[in-house]
């Protein structure tokens, strides 16, 4: 069930977007008379779920709907709306245009006043832009309504009492188990979020309290965002080991763990805080590979654990469960949770900026991509699917829409071939230079970029297949 949860969301958030961004395309190419022959969400190759015809635009601004024959040469009844089975995105297909279509012979044919190739370059740009210019529109409208709807709750880091956990790296580095980090490069956190760990990243000085006292680290070297996040994390809130509950029937109840004990080592591994605890679990975790036995699993999911009780030391076994949980509820530290609300139209320019830093920030970590280790953490539909909840949250389901939507309008306008970006740029290479790319090099253009966005297509949900089998983590 909660499989389908996340499918069912990413088809209603994917489906959002495509319609959304395809009606970009179509309102621009019909305010400026070029003809949409076709609207589609998904693809409909060979065949279709679901199609008509309509007229609605033309009745909308009081024209009569268009015959089915015009001069006896050219058959338009209307935009085709449908649904097409191939769920990998959408198009519109616009009259005079070499799209994914490949429509040649039309392009063969001599060009008619209703075609965007009779456009200006000016306004073909702005038809080739109009997805991008909906998403991104589109992402800073929903952040300010969340903002709006569920205002903005936040932890500051000076009410983060327990302080920040560090991994071995980060103490090489200068910090301490305790310290909190307020800023980086002279600019003060106002929360304390992942986003942090970006700007830590990328700066130089970083403003810490240790024991009350403020004081600054500069960093040794140049750190790296995605090894930031490997496990340990170069820094995390600190977690004190509370053991809150024990839930019958787990590995816990069944060595008998009990409500204030202490564990103090697990796998052969330290523990002083929560922290510890879910490190070492995660190395029982990285040993487990596929394929392998249940046999095998559990054995290696088998491992030594020490806990104090009353002064006490008690050694023992625990056997895992196979998503390696123990089984008990921590007591999670009570930090004072700060609220800001927004009202109508004190949201919308918070929602713009909101944007604006989720854009910032998704287009600095790009450069990882082209990395060994980012190359791997490429994702398809499977990842895609996987950073939504397992439960039905509205708030959460707007948030991952709005930042899809700012991932869908940024990929669309760099300037590749068979992307909004290399539509774009052709137009925008006629209006400076006054000369057109002819129809040849346009299709070839077209070829090129399609084989590319295949080959990434190809790639990224390899990869997912390959996270499955753990052969890449």
């Amino acid at each position: 069930m909660e499989t389908l949860i996340k499918i069912a969301q990413l088809i209603v958030s994917l489906s959002i977007l495509i319609v959304l961004h395809e009606g970009g395309h179509y309102l621009f190419a019909k305010l400026f008379g070029a003809r949409v022959e076709k609207f589609y969400l998904f693809f409909d190759y060979k065949f279709h779920l679901f199609s008509t015809y309509d007229n609605w635009f033309r009745r909308l601004l009081g024209k009569k709907p268009v015959p089915k024959k015009e001069d006896g040469e050219y058959e338009y009844q209307g935009t085709e709306y449908g649904i097409g089975w191939i769920p990998l995105g959408g198009y519109v297909k616009i009259a005079g245009m070499i799209d994914e279509s490949m429509d040649k012979e039309q392009m063969k044919q001599p060009a008619k006043p209703w075609e965007l190739r009779t456009k200006p370059a000016w306004q073909r740009l702005l038809v080739m832009l109009g997805g991008v210019i909906v998403n991104f529109l589109l992402a800073f409208f929903i952040y300010a309504m969340v903002l709006y709807a569920w205002g903005e709750q936040y932890i500051k880091p000076t009410d983060i009492t327990y302080g920040f956990k560090f991994s071995e790296q980060a103490k090489a580095d200068g910090f301490q188990d305790g310290d909190i980090i307020t800023g980086v490069d002279g600019e003060t956190f106002d929360s304390w979020t992942n986003a942090n760990l970006r700007d830590i990243a990328n700066g130089k000085t970083v403003h810490i309290l240790r024991a009350g006292q403020p004081m600054d680290i500069t960093l040794p070297h140049q750190l790296n965002l995605l090894e930031m996040l490997e496990t340990p994390r170069y820094v995390s809130e600190r977690i004190p080991l509370a053991i809150d509950s024990i839930l019958p029937g787990t590995p816990a109840a069944a060595i008998d763990l009990q409500k204030g004990d202490s564990i103090v080592t697990f796998a052969g591994q330290p523990i002083a805080d929560y922290n510890d605890l879910i490190n070492a679990k995660d190395l029982v975790a990285k040993a487990i590979t596929e394929p392998m036995t249940h046999a095998d699993s559990l054995k290696l999911r088998t491992v030594p654990i020490a806990f104090l009780r009353s002064d006490s030391l008690v050694q023992d076994t625990i056997a895992l469960t196979a998503d390696f949980s123990l089984g008990f509820m921590n007591r999670q530290p009570n930090y004072t949770i700060s609220t800001r609300n927004y009202s109508f139209l004190g949201s919308l320019p918070a929602g713009v900026k909101y944007g604006w830093d989720t854009l910032k920030g998704y287009v600095s970590d790009l450069k990882y991509v082209f990395t060994k280790k980012g190359a791997t953490q490429v994702g398809g539909f499977i990842a895609i699917g996987n950073i939504f909840p397992a439960t039905w949250d509205w708030q959460r389901f707007w948030l991952l829409t709005a930042f899809l939507s700012i991932i869908l309008g940024f990929m669309n306008v760099l300037p590749i071939p068979a992307l909004d970006g290399g539509h774009a740029l052709f137009a925008f290479y006629e209006m400076v230079t006054g000369r057109k790319p002819s129809d040849k090099f346009l299709e070839r253009a077209q070829y090129v970029g399609m084989f590319l966005l295949l080959a990434l297509l190809i790639f990224a949900n390899l990869n997912d297949i390959l996270r499955l089998f753990h052969i890449i983590s």
